[in-house]
């Protein structure tokens, strides 16, 4: 993992939602020297925060926030060279729509406290799923194609923020063998899987911070991309589970290509064999 030069002088990071990817983020900034905010909004984790050296802030974002949300993202952001903001979409009834409006209330906030840099957790949903390889300058505003990530994303471009689009997650407590397990006639059984394990999560996003690797879409996945048939199977067959079953029809699938991020940070890899990482969830 790459360190900054000094340690004298890391800069104050916030974590913008401490949750399965954010909470290890931040405990692994405390662990390398950071001083680090972090927000929840669960009550009943302040305190998990604070005992892990994180300066800890109730904080709910909405389309709409409360003078009291208002409030804590202001103070939230004092003080803060870098934010790093991990707040996936919704899934319910209009939180797609909710989600670039949520971040706009971020992004005026990070500029009003004078933060210096942005480094904005993002997902490969920005790309249609057709079949060919994407690269970072593949996406398109389209509905299909998350646009309402694509719009999220468009608050935090310019040379002083950086996106990282995070390819399906798996890791402690997201097996993925559970995601299909017992489905009958799942389609594009031949489609490739894109996915990056925690671990390596958490390591390209220190390296983007320590190298200073601001300006910058990168996209981010392990190098292996088995079939859906042949992934999905082993991952519940090693959680005794059953596996789907597959149509016919193997048209469709994106496959994303991480070689930008690779060659910047000269990261590597622990989890580059997805099927391999099953046995590290």
């Amino acid at each position: 993992m790459t360190q900054p030069a000094s340690s004298a002088a890391l800069p104050t990071v916030a974590v913008l939602g401490c949750g399965w990817l954010g909470l290890p983020l931040a405990q692994a900034l405390v662990a390398a020297g950071y001083p680090v905010h972090g927000s929840t909004t669960t009550p009943g984790r302040l305190l998990l925060l604070r005992d892990a050296g994180i300066r800890p802030y109730l904080l709910r974002l909405a389309p709409a926030l409360t003078p009291t949300d208002a409030d804590t993202l202001h103070a939230l952001l004092q003080g803060v060279n870098v934010l790093m903001l991990n707040v996936p979409p919704g899934r319910g009834p209009g939180q797609a729509e909710a989600y670039p409006i949520m971040l706009g209330h971020v992004a005026a906030a990070a500029a009003a406290a004078g933060v210096s840099h942005v480094l904005l957790v993002s997902s490969t949903g920005v790309y249609p799923d057709d079949a060919r390889t994407m690269h970072e300058e593949d996406a398109r505003a389209s509905a299909e194609a998350g646009s309402h990530l694509l719009r999220g994303e468009a608050l935090f471009q310019g040379p002083a923020h950086t996106v990282v689009r995070m390819a399906g997650l798996m890791g402690p407590g997201r097996a993925p063998g559970r995601f299909m397990a017992g489905r009958t006639g799942v389609a594009h059984g031949e489609a490739p899987v894109n996915l990056i394990h925690l671990h390596d999560c958490i390591g390209l996003l220190l390296n983007v911070l320590a190298q200073n690797l601001w300006g910058h879409t990168f996209n981010a996945s392990a190098a292996t991309h088995p079939s859906r048939l042949t992934f999905y199977t082993a991952a519940a067959t090693q959680l005794g589970l059953e596996p789907p079953t597959f149509e016919q029809s193997t048209a469709g699938g994106k496959l994303v290509d991480s070689s930008a991020i690779r060659q910047l940070t000269s990261y590597q890899f622990r989890h580059d064999d997805v099927v391999a990482a099953l046995s590290f969830c």
